[in-house]
């Protein structure tokens, strides 16, 4: 009887160790957060610090944000902001182009991701630059989808705020790479963006990569009276729950602070 309870008890502790290493395996195998840093080669848009002037600030910048942890860059040549004009189509191309010259040449290697709505430009910076993600945050049209899908790009779909996912889904679904984002600050009101946010965990379901971009945006200075120069903690509380709601990738403009969340996360789904 005495052998038969020490060998129900080597049993438990082997299941015990075996589930908690099956626990951590499970989560850095389903649960990788990549950091994504905003670089935008434009005067206007709504957060000055990550206003890029030249080749020379946007190197900066790159090989900053790498040290400081990001996994992908990100390039915008067009402001979106609320009240913004847009840049023309050219205008556009002759603020990117030498920001992703610049990158290429310096690092080869580092993935890139370009910010626009054009069909025209992501094109032709596929062309130029080679594999890069394309962030379209105006939610797409059938000339975008088929720019992404003869460069067999990876697509970052905004939904702006419809986590039902529009009936025209099947037509993304041959998309290589497709990434989910809800679209926080293009849904229409701070109250919108945070019950999108309570309800973001459903995009799941779909089996895909979810971006969240809350860096700094209305949704997290506003409720307290603050500006986008100073709601850098607030900032980083929107994008721990973030994670806990199923985001995978962060665009943020504060890298090292991200990352620092990301950290804390993980130290929390895995009792570090």
């Amino acid at each position: 009887m005495y052998c038969f309870f020490l060998i129900c008890a080597n049993f438990c502790d082997f299941l015990f160790v075996f589930f908690a290493y099956l626990h951590i395996f499970y989560y850095f195998c389903s649960v990788i957060v990549q950091i994504m840093a905003i670089g935008n080669v434009t005067p206007d848009s709504f957060y000055a610090a990550s206003r890029l002037a030249d080749t020379d600030r946007v190197l900066t910048w790159a090989r900053t944000s790498v040290e400081d942890g990001a996994d992908i860059l990100d390039i915008g040549g067009c402001s979106t902001r609320p009240g913004s004009t847009p840049a023309s189509e050219e205008e556009e191309w002759a603020r990117v182009a030498p920001a992703l010259e610049a990158i290429r040449n310096a690092m080869p290697d580092m993935p890139l991701s370009l910010d626009t709505f054009r069909p025209e430009i992501a094109r032709r910076a596929l062309e130029q630059f080679g594999e890069m993600i394309i962030n379209d945050i105006s939610g797409g049209n059938e000339a975008m989808y088929e720019v992404v899908r003869a460069f067999h790009a990876p697509y970052i779909w905004t939904l702006r705020g419809d986590l039902e996912l529009p009936r025209k889904m099947p037509q993304l679904c041959d998309i290589d790479g497709l990434i989910l984002d809800p679209g926080f600050g293009f849904i229409g009101s701070t109250e919108a963006d945070y019950a999108c946010m309570r309800e973001m965990k459903r995009l799941k379901v779909y089996g895909k990569p979810i971006l969240v971009g809350v860096s700094r945006k209305s949704m997290v200075w506003r409720p307290l009276g603050l500006r986008p120069e100073s709601c850098l903690s607030a900032t980083q509380a929107l994008q721990l729950y973030a994670i806990e709601q199923g985001a995978t990738i962060l665009r943020t403009h504060d890298v090292k602070e991200t990352a620092q969340t990301v950290r804390l996360s993980e130290c929390l789904m895995l009792n570090v």
